[in-house]
């Protein structure tokens, strides 16, 4: 497989064949107004994709939105992306507004969705805790299974809790991506795993390749790529633990 940061929680798996976007957020640097109650008043994303858009669509075979915030589905993505794309998506809410978008071929992600070949199962997340889930809604992850390939486990908006447990020691994935920008709301706390978080990823998975994404591209980000890296060096795991600039790849 080879996995593509492309910018916040974009990112391009090619697994068995087959290339997936993940959460198109695709809209050129300042389109977006900042998110509110942040850290920081910048207009979003705060950064340019590392690559073309035309790049990112060529010879795309599916589409996985894990929930429908602006910045894992934006309206560029919305405009762009040919209608007749696979769409993958966690319920049939999320359907419904997909399908109003003009998109003519979605469906819903199962515990044992089968596209050509791979099994996608999709997963639970908490995007926060306490009193943030009441405003954020439901999200998913998604583990990729093949005969030919490592099992690969995204897990989504989500921090950690006894679930993503679960489905590590389920279904023993090779390789992980985090979200884990520390995404916050002032007063109300991380929406995204923060470093702690990362690390007992780590300690429930410490031979698992885990790739931390959805970093500093959005104005509530509250962890820096810098920072995580320090933390991964004083914890001795950089040698499981990635950090990727947008753009950076990783053939696995």
């Amino acid at each position: 497989m080879k996995i593509q940061q492309i910018r916040n929680a974009t990112i391009v798996i090619e697994y068995a064949g087959y290339k997936f976007l993940v959460d198109p957020f695709l809209a050129e640097k300042g389109t977006y107004p900042p998110f509110s109650y942040s850290i920081r008043e910048d207009r979003n994303p705060l950064v340019d994709l590392p690559v073309s858009i035309e790049s990112l669509l060529s010879n795309l075979d599916a589409v996985i939105l894990t929930h429908l915030h602006l910045d894992h589905y934006d309206d560029v993505a919305k405009k762009i992306i040919p209608k007749d794309i696979k769409m993958f998506v966690q319920n049939q809410e999320d359907a419904d507004i997909v399908q109003k978008d003009s998109f003519t071929n979605v469906e819903v992600l199962q515990e044992d969705t089968a596209f050509n070949g791979i099994q996608l199962v999709k997963t639970t997340g908490e995007h926060g805790r306490g009193e943030l889930l009441k405003m954020t809604g439901l999200v998913c992850g998604v583990v990729f299974k093949h005969s030919s390939e490592k099992t690969l486990y995204v897990a989504g908006d989500t921090v950690w809790y006894e679930a993503i447990h679960e489905v590590i020691t389920t279904y023993k994935p090779d390789v992980i991506v985090v979200n884990g920008g520390d995404n916050q709301i002032l007063q109300m706390g991380s929406l995204v795993m923060e470093k702690d978080d990362i690390y007992e990823v780590y300690k429930v998975a410490p031979n698992v390749k885990i790739i931390s994404v959805h970093m500093e591209a959005v104005n509530h980000w509250g962890l820096s790529r810098e920072e995580l890296k320090n933390f991964v060096d004083e914890k001795g795991i950089s040698d499981n633990v990635f950090v990727p600039e947008d753009g950076d790849s990783y053939t696995i």
